[in-house]
């Protein structure tokens, strides 16, 4: 799969500890962001409790961010992410934190599975393949 596909979207709250004195939101807030998103898309595909009893977990190995606006205090982003890329052995997503017609960040994380018993990376299971 190469294609850019919308799998996740979601309003963002902001905290006041994620903003320093200035009310601007801190760069490393924005990869949590990512996080909550990509944890978003796997939930609604197959929830952490399934891959637990299967033993395997998705593993990131790369993550890149294009800050473009700060966030503040006052904005209300939404995070948007695609799946755009997908293998036998990784994943690409891509995000974007905006608020209105503000783009904020962008970014890309890499991954894949790994099985917690082998100890290894494993395939991407199928539900995620078949999307």
């Amino acid at each position: 799969m190469t294609e850019r596909k919308l799998v996740a979207e979601s309003e963002i709250e902001v905290n006041g500890y994620d903003i320093d004195a200035m009310g601007i939101v801190s760069n490393i807030v924005y990869i949590r962001w990512f996080e909550d998103l990509r944890t978003l898309f796997i939930n609604q595909h197959m929830n952490y409790s399934e891959m637990m009893k299967q033993a395997i977990s998705p593993i990131l190995m790369h993550t890149e961010a294009d800050y473009k606006m700060p966030v503040t205090i006052h904005d209300r982003p939404v995070g948007r992410c695609w799946l755009t890329k997908i293998s036998r052995m990784k994943w690409v997503f891509e995000f974007e934190i905006s608020s209105g017609d503000k783009v904020h960040c962008k970014g890309m994380q890499y991954g894949g599975f790994f099985n917690l018993e082998e100890q290894k990376i494993i395939p991407v299971p199928d539900i995620f393949r078949n999307i």
